[in-house]
């Protein structure tokens, strides 16, 4: 299963092709980094949460669209080399000075996949959700996790992920700490699930939530009012290896 760094970012609407081109340059660097697949996904369909939401999590303006956005790597010691070494890279610097968005409020991890479900082919559409659970309760995350993934195959998905954080930088500005509400004990988990289109999205989601054994109960292992999602629509999608 892959080592993924996951990230959210909050983007002007207007420099949507300034953010493209300069997400395409970089995966040609991820590429000579070891990367496998990269990909950038543009916000159509992100709600606004009671507690907390993806565009509170980078404190994204009126005017400003929120990406959900990945990089995977075949094996933990790829990706942690390959961030090593974008701390060095002249090329990484220099790509850093002229950025289409604020860097400062862009939020950042690296994650273990636990769950790698599906064989996935290019999506026409991505749900994305990032969500604060008790360490204890892992196991039955996953269990969760693989239970709800069966689901979403059947009713069409392409392929689910599920990952766990091993490393969250601490932000200036915000962070997935943050932007969770994090408790002491508890770790992040980023995850998509990747659908050939929106609207094979919404009639899964409708018989998803109308199935009665998809309901939440009083076991989720997890605090449900600080989960996070959205819609999105790739922009970039580029398989690196």
């Amino acid at each position: 299963m892959p080592y993924v760094d996951g990230f959210v970012t909050a983007v002007p609407t207007a420099n949507k092709q300034a953010y493209t081109e300069h997400a395409t340059k970089a995966a040609d660097l991820f590429r000579a980094l070891g990367a496998t697949r990269m990909v950038e996904a543009w916000g159509d369909d992100v709600p606004d949460g009671k507690i907390n939401d993806l565009k509170k999590s980078v404190q994204a303006k009126p005017d400003e669209t929120v990406l959900f956005s990945w990089i995977e790597y075949p094996d933990a010691a790829t990706g942690k080399a390959a961030g090593e070494k974008m701390m060095n890279d002249p090329q990484a610097a220099e790509m850093m000075k002229d950025m289409p968005f604020d860097g400062s409020r862009m939020i950042y991890a690296s994650f273990d996949s636990i769950l790698e479900q599906g064989s996935g082919e290019k999506p026409g559409y991505v749900d994305g959700f990032v969500v604060a659970v008790p360490q204890g309760k892992k196991d039955a995350y996953v269990a969760m996790a693989q239970k709800a993934a069966g689901m979403f195959e059947k009713h069409g998905a392409l392929r689910v992920v599920e990952n766990w954080s091993v490393d969250i930088p601490e932000g200036k500005v915000t962070d997935y700490n943050r932007a969770t509400l994090r408790e002491d004990g508890e770790d992040v988990v980023y995850s998509w699930i990747e659908w050939p289109d929106k609207d094979t999205r919404a009639a899964a989601w409708e018989k998803i939530m109308a199935d009665p054994d998809m309901q939440p109960g009083d076991d989720m292992p997890f605090d449900g009012k600080r989960m996070m999602w959205g819609g999105f629509v790739p922009i970039l999608d580029e398989k690196l290896a």
